[in-house]
């Protein structure tokens, strides 16, 4: 358990851009991601906005056939990987792909999918005429079966499934096998298409999303007093993790350590976290004290922050818990705030802002938070609003999912 692991790699398509360079300058700039819904007919729903990927054409990707056996979450998996893996520049042809693998996190699959094959069903005579690629569109594994498949990674290959908390487990989990020897690299991250009929409809029902139409690009906005709920969005984030001595022995760059990973529960409930945030703070302190660091080291925390009446108190009550007075002097954000909810994507791209910040030097703002929530200590640096520029040692992100699914990842600059 001795061996370090490194990123390698880095690609993303989401609400902010179709690469990483259009991700960072949009997070910088604290840029939304929110408008009006154009994927479906809106008019009947209570929320009409979300963060969707704009312009994006599949076929610009991909060929017909491609398309086809695909729903849009593994097209976003497949098209972040590839960047992922063409930006690490590792030669596929001549390494041991026995000893590279894949670990994925989606929390819902190939929701439209399956919206539209039962749809279908209803609507027409009853005959069970489902098509051939229905449970292999469907199914939330596929994405790293498929970029296994493309790439030839013989290594460890599935999927986490943890809700919102997806992509952090995978990234957590693919740390842990390069560590215990079981791999040299794996492609992590995850991915999620879940503006769809059900998906808005399903958590609008919850009364999750918020509901303010005349202002989408303000809809988001953790830690404000107005705030509603969150922003669903749809996208990836893929990153390379790979051995340390592997990667320099290839003259790999760099981007950040993967140093330490804490995963837990809340056993409490459902859909809403501990009020108290007992889970969040042990996740917390177990990524601490597997990355060998003290709190107070901590430059930046990429906070779950979905913007929830709920949900944000809980995990500042957490940072407070964990961190003690250093809770005052590290920088928090929620890039969410920007990106919208991306569910079981949301920490492989959460990872990322906390890798620009390492390497740019810029903590992403919390964007949005015009009058702070008077339950919220004023003292607390939520970067609002504006980028804040900091030299960031270790940044920490959080990921919380409904059922009590707990995950923080610490990233650090390589040394």
């Amino acid at each position: 358990m001795s061996r370090r692991v490194v990123v390698t790699g880095i690609g993303t398509i989401n609400p902010l851009g179709h690469n990483i360079d259009e991700y960072f300058e949009n997070l910088e700039k604290g840029k939304s991601g929110a408008a009006e819904i154009t994927l479906f007919d809106n008019t009947k729903f209570r929320t009409k906005f979300a963060c969707e990927v704009k312009d994006y054409r599949p076929e610009d990707f991909f060929d017909a056939r491609t398309i086809k056996q695909n729903d849009r979450f593994s097209q976003f998996a497949l098209i972040a990987a590839d960047q992922a893996i063409q930006d690490s520049n590792i030669d596929l042809e001549k390494a041991d792909r026995d000893m590279i693998g894949c670990i994925w996190g989606s929390g819902i699959g190939g929701l439209d999918t399956f919206h539209n094959e039962i749809k279908g069903f209803v609507e027409g005579d009853y005959t069970p005429r489902f098509s051939p690629f229905f449970i292999p569109r469907m199914i939330a594994d596929i994405a790293a079966g498929q970029i296994a498949i493309k790439y030839g990674l013989k290594g460890p290959n599935y999927c986490t499934v943890s809700a919102c908390a997806s992509s952090t487990h995978a990234m957590i989990d693919a740390a842990m096998y390069i560590k215990s020897g079981l791999a040299d690299v794996i492609v992590t991250g995850g991915s999620e298409a879940p503006v769809t009929v059900p998906g808005v409809g399903g958590f609008n029902s919850l009364k999750a999303l918020s509901t303010r139409n005349d202002n989408p690009e303000a809809a988001s906005r953790p830690f404000d007093k107005d705030r509603d709920g969150f922003v669903i969005g749809e996208g990836a984030g893929a990153l390379v993790l790979e051995e340390l001595e592997h990667a320099l022995a290839r003259g790999a760059k760099i981007y950040a350590e993967v140093v330490g990973g804490g995963i837990g529960a809340d056993a409490y409930h459902l859909t809403a976290p501990h009020p108290e945030g007992e889970g969040a703070a042990r996740a917390m302190m177990l990524a601490i004290k597997q990355a060998g660091i003290e709190p107070s080291e901590i430059d930046y925390i990429n906070v779950h922050g979905t913007s929830t009446p709920l949900g944000d108190l809980p995990e500042l009550k957490a940072i407070a818990n964990v961190m003690g007075e250093s809770a005052y002097k590290v920088n928090i954000s929620s890039t969410k705030s920007m990106t919208g909810h991306l569910l079981g994507a949301a920490g492989a791209i959460e990872g990322l802002a906390c890798i620009m910040a390492i390497q740019k030097g810029v903590i992403p703002p919390t964007i949005n938070l015009d009058e702070l929530d008077e339950r919220i200590d004023p003292n607390l640096n939520l970067t609002p609003n504006v980028a804040q520029k900091r030299e960031v040692r270790y940044a920490m992100s959080n990921t919380f999912g409904f059922g009590g699914h707990n995950s923080t990842i610490i990233f650090a600059k390589y040394e």
